[in-house]
């Protein structure tokens, strides 16, 4: 359940004002259609924390335990300096046509593609070599996600505004930061 938790946590503070969360809003903008837009979240979330955990479950079969820890403490301490740097779009990301796949397909396609090399997947690798339940740091990540995404489409870029970010990136720092030093003192 600590895999579950942890893993909601981190994920729900880490995805505030990034690059996923930002093409939500953008999202919800052109398509006023929030339904397929938060089905197509979820699906592509899943999707792509299932390989990104499969990915950090199966490091921990190739590293002995004192290198395993070594490298997810300074994982966690570099994602605590990471998230302190603004996400922003490329234009790439913005570039969502609904013509051939609708709106849950283009929902699917740009937010998996967006998904990749962001720092919520590579939390997800870090936590899934963490903990020994794949099934719960999958299920809490996606649910940090969902958490973070699902009232930036339903609010649009009115809740944006009004988030105090430097302070929700901070805790999530502080989280990771915190997780880094455990990792790399625990025996």
């Amino acid at each position: 359940m600590e895999a579950f938790l942890v893993s909601t946590g981190i994920v729900a503070l880490a995805e505030i004002g990034d690059k996923t969360q930002l093409l939500s809003l953008v999202l919800a903008a052109k398509f006023r259609h929030p339904v397929p837009i938060i089905l197509g979240i979820l699906v592509a979330t899943l999707l792509n924390h299932a390989g990104a955990g499969a990915i950090g479950a199966w490091v921990t079969t190739l590293l002995g335990e004192d290198i395993l820890r070594w490298i997810l403490g300074l994982s966690f301490l570099a994602m605590a300096v990471w998230i302190m740097i603004p996400d922003k779009l490329d234009d790439d990301d913005m570039k969502v046509d609904a013509t051939h796949y609708g709106i849950f397909g283009a929902t699917v396609v740009a937010f998996f593609l967006a998904e990749m090399g962001d720092k919520t997947q590579i939390a997800t690798v870090a936590l899934a070599a963490q903990y020994t339940s794949l099934f719960w740091v999958v299920a809490g990540t996606t649910l940090g996600m969902m958490i973070a995404n699902v009232p930036a489409v339903l609010l649009g870029d009115k809740m944006a505004g009004n988030l105090p970010l430097k302070l929700v990136h901070g805790i999530a720092a502080a989280i990771f930061a915190v997780l880094g030093v455990l990792a790399l003192f625990s025996a």
